[in-house]
């Protein structure tokens, strides 16, 4: 079994030294996140000891901007470090994909942006999360000098536990047209509680609570960004700080977030295989004269296709994270027309990683049931990861099925942009926006 730490291809030349140092951090650092992967998921978010070692690797500052003492890493990087977590433990690897939510500070202005990046460096944890910002149903608010007043109750907050600000969604009526509008808003600890909610099969560990606010409280008018204006001011970051985090364009961005996902399972498959065959050398089979099941052709034959998965989709996520990055220094787009296929590849390579998990643990047998054992978390965290709405493979396989055919896009979330002339819909969306799909990891 290939070392995580050689390769048989060259060192891709979008791996920053940067992404390199934090990688083999990570690498360094897996015995102790992994010993403490179990305890993370009992307490339902990641101990203050990984919490801490991961402060200190500097994950959670990988999509800040250099100048306010991040590293604004770009898609390979972050693929790496992700990949490099995801061995040990998914909960860790899904809470550093989420901090990435603190770049969004960055569209409300510069008062929100010095509040939050002020505990850059002293905080232990993500500084932001996100919770049902996009979601077909958010909290309610109303306006009022100086502000708005918001309550509501906003699911699946990654992070919640250990993040010292909260993005949330909020719907208003209009107060010149009546119409109803959307907006988010940044609530600061204080405001919400954390429900006790987030008891699930995987990603434990991961502290995606429910909060809530059930009275209404204030939020100033510079915490507040309307909905629509969100895609403008994320594509006006670009260029704006340093790093190459923020060459990408809009799409890129959010792209690149899909690529950290699969990168996520890949590393799952690798900790998954990794384990799969040490046990295996270890234990004598149930019903077979084998000195162990390592000696057995049918454990050799499932370890054989496990590892052909685990290179396929390291190429595939691999070249896409190096096209992100080799777009953003050439000043290219990813076009909205383009991230269906893209994100396809990505979604596809998540369910060949599930479906390895699955047989690993089926080919070992019961031994890997207990809760003790790391690959039967491999398993339980990967199907969290692939039943997530963004991840799901038929709704994804029917966006791409539709395109090959040429047949009208569905209105997923209103376009970023308008396709190119050969895709744009015989029928427009509401409000004359083309009806085109955009990543929905957003």
């Amino acid at each position: 079994m290939t070392s995580p730490t050689t390769s048989r291809f060259p060192q891709s030349p979008y791996l920053s030294e940067e992404g390199r140092r934090m990688r083999d951090a990570i690498r360094a650092a897996a015995p102790g996140l992994a010993a403490r992967a179990r305890a993370g998921e009992e307490q339902g978010v990641l101990t203050l000891e990984t919490v801490s070692v991961l402060h200190e690797i500097g994950v959670f500052r990988i999509t800040i901007p250099v100048e306010l003492g991040g590293f604004a890493l770009g898609a390979h990087d972050t693929m790496e470090v992700v990949r490099a977590l995801g061995r040990v433990d998914g909960s860790a690897g899904w809470t550093v994909i989420v901090s990435s939510a603190v770049r969004s500070a960055l569209v409300f202005g510069e008062r929100v942006r010095d509040e939050i990046f002020a505990d850059v460096t002293t905080w232990e944890g993500p500084l932001l999360f996100g919770a049902t910002v996009f979601a077909p149903k958010v909290g309610d608010g109303r306006k009022v000098d100086g502000g708005w007043m918001v309550k509501g109750r906003w699911p699946y907050g990654s992070g919640s536990k250990i993040a010292k600000w909260g993005t949330v969604g909020f719907e208003y009526d209009d107060p010149d047209t009546g119409q109803r509008r959307r907006a988010m808003a940044m609530l600061t600890r204080d405001q919400y509680t954390i429900v006790d909610d987030w008891h699930v099969m995987g990603m434990s560990a991961t502290a995606s609570n429910t909060v809530q606010a059930d009275e209404e409280v204030f939020v100033p008018e510079y915490r507040v960004v309307h909905t629509a204006e969100v895609p403008a001011r994320t594509d006006a970051l670009r260029g704006k700080y340093q790093g190459l985090g923020f060459m990408h364009s809009g799409i890129g961005t959010m792209v690149a977030t899909t690529v950290a996902f699969a990168a996520l399972a890949l590393g799952m498959t690798e900790g998954a295989l990794e384990a799969f065959v040490t046990q295996a050398k270890k234990r004598a089979p149930f019903n077979l004269p084998y000195p162990t099941m390592a000696d057995m052709a049918s454990t050799q034959v499932v370890a054989g296709k496990a590892r052909a998965v685990v290179n396929t989709a390291a190429a595939v996520i691999e070249r896409q994270a190096d096209e992100i990055d080799r777009r953003a220094l050439a000043g290219e787009d990813i076009h909205p027309w383009e991230e269906p296929e893209i994100t396809m590849d990505l979604v596809h390579q998540i369910h060949q990683c599930l479906q390895v998990i699955d047989g690993l643990q089926l080919a070992l047998g019961s031994s890997t049931v207990g809760l003790s054992n790391p690959l039967q978390r491999f398993v339980r965290d990967v199907h969290v990861l692939a039943t997530h709405g963004a991840f799901r493979i038929d709704p994804m396989a029917e966006i791409n099925g539709r395109d090959i055919f040429g047949l009208e896009p569905l209105p997923v979330i209103a376009a970023l942009s308008s396709p190119p002339p050969a895709k744009t819909p015989a029928h427009p969306a509401p409000n004359g926006i083309p009806a085109v799909s955009v990543p929905r990891s957003v």
